[in-house]
């Protein structure tokens, strides 16, 4: 079946969303990722310099949509952040995720626990009860009914932003939005 309109975003931020950028932003950038993800990794330092040049005019939110059937440990790697999360780190989880990409096994994200000073004992029983991953597939299911088919994929104040052929486009269409 056709679509003719554009995929919106079907589940607002939300309280429980993780979140960079103030509330007062004028712009808000959604991205349905995937750790694992190379063109997720390409992105990474992307969004980075985004929120640098846009400052206190964007906020950005990160929700999970691993690819298990071509990235088998990108959903363990979400329950990580979450776990992360949990303990008010998912940001510094997150950004060890993208920077360690090619290493994202059980042992691997241990390791970034412990550097990024978690409760050991409280992440390890939370990993191991899948804690988590109910709300990791909250987050893919969000993405469904968004359209999301793939990652990375973005969406500026509501609307989906094809990036399948740079993430120029993303930052035009945060300059757009910010101009309206």
């Amino acid at each position: 079946m056709q679509r003719s309109e554009p995929f919106t975003l079907a589940v607002p931020v939300n309280h429980t969303d993780h979140i960079l950028g103030p509330i007062s932003a004028k712009v808000t950038v959604v991205e349905y990722g995937d750790f694992e993800c190379p063109s997720c990794g390409q992105a990474y330092p992307a969004v980075k310099m985004l929120l640098k040049h846009f400052g206190d005019r964007m906020r950005f939110v990160y929700r999970h949509f691993p690819l298990v059937e071509v990235h088998p440990h990108a959903e363990l790697a979400a329950e990580a952040a979450e776990a992360a999360g949990a303990q008010h780190k998912f940001w510094q989880m997150h950004d060890l995720l993208f920077e360690n990409q090619l290493h994202l096994k059980a042992n691997n994200l241990r390791q970034y626990a412990l550097r990024a000073e978690l409760d050991l004992d409280r992440y390890d029983y939370e990993m191991k009860e899948h804690l988590y991953l109910q709300r990791v597939h909250e987050h893919i299911d969000g993405g469904v009914k968004s359209g999301v088919r793939s990652t990375p994929a973005f969406f500026v104040n509501g609307a989906v932003e094809d990036v399948s052929f740079g993430l120029e486009r993303l930052e035009k269409a945060v300059e757009a939005a910010l101009g309206k």
